[in-house]
């Protein structure tokens, strides 16, 4: 069973690494995990016999399960646990039959899977941060490569003023560097023990339960709350939460990258390799496959957050229906996220930079995208009103006879009396109008190189 599960698209739209943090195998051997540590943290204070602890820890591996009897058993009993609990009682009853009779002492079903999970977030955040410095490093890179190369910026979709490349990566680089502060800082509250036991109280281990939970903490290197959170979901929450916000802004950045890798524009492309991106009947397609894994993670990921979200509105001590919402939500949007972020960190490290076509683009309204700043030079000497309105019956001029707004300026009189041909030519050179955008890139890669540090 563990090994048939999954889906065709599993490696479209995730990768090897996280699928196998969530996988059916892994998903049991994380609540085994919890079953072997909770008998050696009630061994270790004389809640149950220490002879007991060895044919217990003994049977707490994923591949002594029946998959077939523990989905089966599922169905029955509304979750994982209880028919993992039988199951295993019973393998270690054919070790030994009075060590069966401490497994899951003092747990309840919600314990074991809560703190379960706990632990495949524990590996998710790792794999996450790993691909992310990887990824914040590669576009670190290519925002000092290409500081100074000037391109088109866009608003609505339309051409606005010139910017640089250098600063659309750090743009990037900026907002992934906060969701590695992000996770660092949501990590300190979700790896979070999870042990009330029945009503989350810890009533069955009696005086032992402080010292219990103390040890249960420990073995698994969770941290101890101050109280169990079985209907308190905003630790599963806020990890959702931060993964739906991780998956928007790669979206972002596969949005950008597939807008510039378009027939017409053909700035950027996804980097290229054997069988990637190709057309099934266009031997000529280079389609941005990455970038659409990214923006299917994209689109999914509100939803799933959104019934995360949902389902902490729960009942009393212990949920119909909220807590169970989140078994297939909360995975689900983790594999989204590792995936989406693999295929950015791929793209951002090989992206192919056209230069030429950034340059032809830039020119594409020949100079109109520069009024702005010969609007302010003149400004300076006649007015901003009135400088705006010849610059904007200029440009009409420009595009109406077909010439460049160089042109049209250079024989305006009202222009050259204050502006001579080296000033126009310089305002109307893009790479002398992109304000900031040098400094803005110096300031991302300080902060890059400051979180490195």
């Amino acid at each position: 069973m563990f090994e048939a599960a999954g889906r065709l698209t599993d490696l479209i739209c995730g990768t090897g690494p996280m699928n196998a943090v969530w996988s059916p195998r892994a998903t049991v051997q994380r609540m085994l995990d919890v079953e072997a540590a909770l008998a050696r943290a009630s061994a270790a204070h004389g809640v149950i016999p220490h002879a007991a602890l060895a044919a217990i820890e003994a049977a707490c591996h994923a591949e002594q399960i029946d998959g077939a009897a523990l989905m089966s058993g599922s169905a029955a009993g509304g979750n994982l646990a209880i028919p993992l609990v039988k199951l295993l009682t019973a393998n270690v009853r054919r070790a030994d039959a009075e060590a069966a009779k401490y497994v899951h002492w003092g747990a309840t079903s919600q314990d074991i899977i809560d703190t379960g999970l706990v632990l495949q977030l524990r590996e998710t955040f790792a794999l996450l941060e790993q691909d992310l410095k990887a990824c914040c490093d590669a576009l670190a890179m290519q925002a000092r490569a290409h500081r100074a190369t000037p391109m088109v910026g866009r608003t609505w979709l339309q051409q606005a003023l010139p910017i640089t490349l250098g600063l659309k990566f750090a743009q990037w680089l900026d907002a992934l560097s906060r969701h590695r502060e992000r996770l660092r800082s949501v990590r300190g509250r979700v790896l979070a023990l999870q042990f009330g036991g029945a009503a989350g109280t810890l009533a069955s281990l009696r005086d032992a339960a402080p010292a219990v939970a103390r040890s249960l903490a420990d073995e698994l290197g969770l941290a101890l709350p101050a109280l169990p959170w079985h209907t308190q979901r905003d630790r599963i929450a806020e990890a959702a939460a931060s993964f739906g916000m991780l998956t928007g802004t790669l979206g972002k950045i596969a949005r950008d990258v597939s807008l510039q890798m378009q027939t017409e524009i053909g700035e950027l492309a996804e980097p290229a390799s054997a069988g990637k991106g190709g057309s099934s009947t266009m031997p000529h397609k280079r389609n941005p496959v990455g970038c659409a894994a990214v923006l299917t993670a994209a689109i999914r990921a509100p939803g799933l957050v959104a019934t995360v979200f949902a389902g902490m509105v729960q009942e009393h001590e212990r949920a119909l229906g909220g807590w169970q919402a989140e078994w297939e939500a909360l995975p689900d949007l983790a594999r989204l996220t590792g995936g989406a972020l693999a295929q950015i960190k791929e793209l951002v490290a090989g992206i192919e930079v056209n230069t030429e076509r950034l340059a032809a683009n830039l020119d594409t309204t020949h100079g109109l995208i520069l009024g702005e700043a010969v609007m302010l030079a003149l400004g300076d000497a006649i007015g901003r009103l009135d400088a705006h309105h010849l610059i904007e019956q200029a440009s009409k001029t420009a595009v109406m006879e077909g010439r460049s707004l160089l042109e049209v300026l250079s024989t305006h009189a009202a222009v050259t009396a204050h502006l001579s041909a080296g000033q126009l030519e310089h305002l109307l050179d893009p790479a002398n109008y992109v304000g900031q955008a040098h400094a803005m890139v110096d300031a991302a890669l300080a902060s890059h190189q400051a979180f490195k540090s």
